[in-house]
């Protein structure tokens, strides 16, 4: 692959995981933490993404963050194709 391709995937990569936590957050982030965490989980394998393990905590924490109201929901910074 080339660079170009290789960041189109990347790019791809985290639009999908983004679109996760979008439906994820509008749905579900009043929630339990535990929920929140196997809703997340789910909606990756399901868009055939995967995120690091300090992204993927980092976005729970956000999400968790959101039932003050006044946090934004959360951006996703980097995620990976699943093989």
């Amino acid at each position: 692959m080339t660079d170009e391709t290789d960041q189109a995937v990347v790019e791809a990569a985290v639009e999908a995981a983004q679109r996760v936590v979008e439906e994820v957050t509008s749905w579900e982030y009043s929630a339990e933490e535990g929920t929140i965490a196997d809703k997340l989980d789910e909606g990756l394998r399901a868009a055939g993404v995967a995120l690091d393990d300090d992204e993927r905590a980092r976005i729970l924490a956000e999400i968790d963050d959101m039932k003050d109201e006044h946090s934004a929901e959360p951006r996703v910074r980097s995620a990976r194709p699943v093989a």
